[in-house]
């Protein structure tokens, strides 16, 4: 089956985004899946659901034309569906993941490993099953045993690092396999914080829960809220009026410069240049206090709401947005010079951790990272919603690559984002800040697909009326993203791991619902 063929006859979801579900059978599931990648298409999340005592598995796929949620229903009693990891390696964690919450198994799987169940309970308990309660205990449960892969040889060794980190980041094992200090093999295990946040939704009436799926990875929360509404939104028949849309991209795009200021900082720290830390983090640290002043929150969190926004912006709060725009412009242009013209900051970066356009296409690798390997992809321009389409956003990537590129990308895209955020300021369009629901819901389905600053945020909403949630399923781009960099760190010395990882910056959190 082509996708194309699939989407002729699929049910269009509304909303502002191209998006289209269709049931399949299990023939057609596979037939699918390879369509999608013979046709410049790419898996974008794949997760598992319960509906009426019958279990089914989902898969979303971006293609050129938008996205296709496809759906297979498991025969009664059955648990098993064709295995999509040989079409899309980024799916082997997706379905290890909803074997583990759900009990729906790849069949043949190479790989039938727990991903996110580290022992916290039984093998054959599943906690997505509607029979399961969200207040189950396991008292003497013991911890399961990891099977890592062993690399052999001569002069090979094991280095563990954590899951506990010298800082504030979330638990993950890195577990590296070395000769000398050359890295021959990274694996990684997360999950280690499991938080229950796809069961917790169903507890919570539907026009909440923008602001759990805002608390999926904080650092995205408004690119989480915003695919959440959009989901809830288009279910509902509900439209935000013209100014909470242009509001919506002004905080995406705040969202987006604050988390670039913090890492360009930080990858100068990693490569031994501790002014660029001082004087990123000191520009992100008046960003984020600007969002304090103006929206009432640092982080922009519970900003976006169903059916528009919870918070305007004067014509006072208007002239500090282009005046804190053009102050960081000028920063950031002097810092991006002082950055290219650094010898050793340079050494550090060109060619370290590199991951090239086509091993970058055939794993997956997404958002940010996928443009800096040439993986043109980004939906502010493939797909622009309100009032993307009215600004032109520009797509910024590279080919090389490498930290170099990602931090190249960085620069890149702060600087769009502060010409975009000048043209919201001097553009907002008058008008209310909440729209008004339809009488009736449209439909059961709801999907959201947002550019966040990271990558693609997904959200599969389903609906019983109008206030229940029966399922919802956010998806990080931290899942195509993680394994990648295990790859990018072979050839390269154990020290640039920091380096390495800082490039890529990914979720625990978002990978860890």
């Amino acid at each position: 089956m082509l996708v194309s063929d699939l989407n002729a006859t699929a049910d269009r979801l509304p909303g502002p985004m191209p998006v289209w579900r269709r049931q399949v059978g299990s023939g057609d599931w596979l037939a699918a899946a390879r369509s999608a990648a013979d046709n410049n298409g790419r898996l974008v999340s794949l997760w598992g659901s319960e509906r009426g005592g019958r279990l089914f598995v989902s898969a979303a796929y971006g293609l050129p034309e938008g996205l296709t949620w496809v759906e297979l229903p498991l025969p009664e009693g059955a648990a098993t569906y064709p295995d999509l990891s040989e079409i899309f390696p980024c799916a082997n964690r997706m379905q290890r993941a909803a074997a583990d919450l759900l009990g729906v198994v790849p069949e043949e799987s190479t790989d039938p490993r727990p991903w996110l169940n580290h022992g916290a309970w039984p093998r054959d308990f599943f906690p997505l099953r509607k029979r399961a309660g969200g207040d189950a205990e396991f008292p003497g449960q013991e911890l399961a045993d990891y099977p890592f892969v062993r690399v052999e040889g001569d002069g090979v060794h094991e280095i563990p690092v954590g899951p506990v980190h010298a800082g504030i980041i979330e638990p993950g094992h890195f577990r590296f396999s070395v000769v000398g200090e050359k890295v021959l093999r990274l694996e990684e295990r997360l999950g280690y914080k499991h938080k229950g946040i796809d069961k917790r939704f169903e507890t919570l009436p539907a026009g909440e829960g923008y602001r759990l799926a805002g608390r999926v990875s904080g650092d995205s929360t408004v690119a989480y809220a915003w695919a959440y509404c959009m989901a809830y939104e288009g279910a509902l028949g509900l439209r935000a009026p013209a100014r909470a849309a242009w509001l919506r991209a002004l905080f995406l795009e705040r969202e987006r410069v604050a988390n670039h200021l913090g890492d360009l900082g930080a990858l100068g720290n990693d490569a031994a240049l501790a002014i660029g830390l001082a004087h990123f983090m000191r520009l992100k640290e008046d960003w984020v206090r600007l969002n304090k002043k103006l929206f009432g929150h640092r982080f922009l969190m519970d900003r976006i709401v169903p059916g528009g926004v919870a918070a305007d912006l004067s014509a006072e709060g208007a002239g500090d947005i282009l005046r804190q725009c053009d102050t960081v412009e000028a920063e950031v242009r002097a810092l991006e010079a002082i950055y290219e013209d650094h010898p050793g900051l340079q050494d550090r970066f060109l060619t370290t951790g590199r991951v090239t356009p086509e091993l970058a296409t055939r794993l997956g690798l997404t958002g940010l990272a996928g443009r800096a390997s040439g993986v043109a992809r980004d939906l502010r321009t493939d797909f622009p919603v309100m009032p993307y389409g009215e600004l032109g956003a520009t797509m910024a990537t590279e080919r090389g690559g490498d930290v170099a590129a990602r931090v190249a990308v960085r620069f890149k895209e702060v600087l769009e984002s502060l010409r975009l955020l000048r043209e919201i300021a001097k553009g907002l369009p008058a008008g209310p800040l909440l729209g008004t629901p339809a009488a009736d819901p449209l439909s059961e389905y709801g999907a959201g697909w947002v550019e966040g600053w990271r990558g693609e945020i997904f959200v599969a909403l389903e609906l019983e009326g109008r206030e229940r949630v029966r399922r919802c399923h956010c998806h990080d781009p931290s899942w195509q993203n993680w394994p990648v960099l295990e790859h990018a760190v072979i050839g390269n010395i154990v020290p640039d791991f920091p380096l390495i990882n800082k490039s890529f910056n990914l979720s625990y959190s978002g990978h860890d619902r």
